[in-house]
């Protein structure tokens, strides 16, 4: 997958270093040439001077071909421009937004705009987001069999009874955070845009869960909630 990175400090060059090791393309774009000595000297991605919503600067880091951005610069209002831009004129799946402002941060949630405030920033928590359909898992049992993992609502499952998801012995959805608010009443919840699902799963169902994340429900039942 292509990702761009946008904001070239701690953050943003600690993650597009973590993302290239994982075997993706990587650009990251920061306003100050210098931000790209954190760096390593072979690092292979690409750099450019220039503004996250700037789209010839977006262009250039590759957005027409991009499976997901991360706006990570110490500005919000950036960052969320940056977040838009990327979604509704490029449309890359896969956004999160770095905010500082949590009330903000929640704000821009129901919008439907994945963001991570800095409180509980880790590199991690924003590699979930931009590649979902990684199979990693917030938490193990001892046995390293069963699975907490965390995803991002896919559009098939937007308006869908998100009961849907689950199958018996093997994937029980757990908790759905919504808003920044998380609901348990999984079992009456129609997804929404901006869904996070956690979801428990059987080592050996994890295929079967991506699939049906990615190919959704049989039919929709039930009205939004």
């Amino acid at each position: 997958m292509h990702v761009i990175v946008v904001g070239c400090g701690r953050v943003g060059s600690g993650l597009a270093v973590s993302l290239v090791t994982q075997g993706h393309s990587v650009a990251i774009v920061d306003k100050q040439a210098a931000a790209f000595r954190r760096l390593p000297e072979d690092w292979p991605g690409t750099t450019v001077v220039g503004s996250g919503f700037d789209r010839s600067d977006l262009e250039a880091a590759g957005a027409n071909r991009a499976g997901a951005l991360a706006a990570v610069t110490s500005g919000d209002n950036s960052n969320i421009l940056t977040a838009r831009i990327a979604r509704e004129t490029y449309g890359i799946p896969n956004v999160v937004a770095r905010i500082y402002d949590p009330r903000r941060a929640e704000i821009y949630q129901r919008l439907g705009i994945p963001t991570v405030a800095t409180v509980p920033w880790t590199i991690d928590q924003v590699t979930r987001r931009l590649l979902p359909e990684a199979a990693i898992g917030e938490w193990t049992d001892p046995s390293g069999q069963l699975l907490l993992l965390e995803r991002s609502l896919p559009e098939v499952w937007a308006g869908r009874r998100l009961a849907a998801l689950t199958e018996p012995g093997a994937i029980s959805l757990a908790a759905v955070s919504r808003a920044g608010v998380p609901r348990l009443d999984v079992d009456e919840l129609i997804g929404q845009e901006g869904d996070v699902l956690h979801v428990l799963a059987r080592k050996d169902a994890v295929e079967l869960l991506e699939q049906r994340l990615a190919a959704g429900p049989a039919q929709a039942t039930g009205s939004a909630r």
